[in-house]
């Protein structure tokens, strides 16, 4: 990992990914919500892939060690920026499904891999790299668009290859060695917003009006657990490696 070079970004090479980044740091509400649906399977040597401009990361940083890892050296280095001074916070390159033997050395209990996933080409081999990361009994806590039927303009503005299903995230854990310990759908109230959005009006970006009216009513969404039914617009999935 290039964990201590210095990195002085330009500016990111995915601008609308960028975008929708900041647009996502505009809503605590909801990035509370995901994390504490997360929680329980969070250890406490954790890394993190994909972790851009540290939305979700700045729920990690109480853990005992915390490894924040990207593609972009924009995105490396505002998560320098924002974590300096953190001395259990280390920031690394990391491209899926190579992987630097350092990482290996961590003993990492966790890997948190959110909205990641579904930008890899070889989403089975990325699966089994993380399996090699993790100790005995170390988890992936996994979070991916679902519903192949949602994929629109906003997917592939993202540069989405594809939307999950579980049965189909299900069998790609078990074949990178994953006993799956939790799946479950996460977000229906964004059902409809993804779809209208990326289907009927093919937007890019996600429209700041639509998510300032969804941030304002999260505490509504997270009643989701208690509808007799089981569909939303991403999968969470929690793969463990054998004891």
């Amino acid at each position: 990992m290039d964990a201590n070079c210095t990195v002085t970004p330009s500016g990111p090479a995915d601008q609308l990914g960028a975008a929708t980044l900041e647009r996502m740091a505009a809503a605590p509400r909801y990035n509370r919500w995901m994390f504490e649906r997360l929680r329980p399977w969070v250890g406490r040597r954790v890394l993190e892939i994909g972790a851009g401009i540290g939305n979700m990361s700045a729920f990690l940083a109480d853990r005992e060690r915390l490894v924040l890892t990207d593609t972009e050296d924009y995105y490396l280095g505002r998560l320098r920026e924002r974590f300096a001074g953190r001395n259990h916070v280390t920031v690394g390159r990391l491209e899926l499904p190579a992987v630097d033997a350092t990482l290996v050395a961590e003993r990492l209990d966790t890997v948190v891999c959110l909205n990641v996933l579904e930008h890899i080409g070889d989403d089975r081999a990325s699966l089994g790299a993380m399996y090699g990361l993790l100790q005995r009994g170390g988890r992936l806590v996994l979070l991916v668009p679902s519903l192949p039927a949602l994929y629109g303009t906003l997917d592939e503005a993202l540069g989405h290859f594809r939307r999950y299903v579980p049965g189909e995230l299900s069998a790609k854990l078990a074949a990178a060695g994953f006993r799956v310990r939790h799946l479950e759908y996460f977000n229906l109230a964004g059902v409809p917003g993804w779809w209208f959005a990326g289907r009927v009006l093919r937007r890019r970006l996600i429209p700041v009006g639509a998510l300032r009216w969804y941030e304002a009513l999260v505490p509504l969404f997270r009643l989701e657990r208690l509808l007799p039914w089981r569909i939303g617009q991403s999968l969470i999935a929690i793969g463990e490696v054998p004891p």
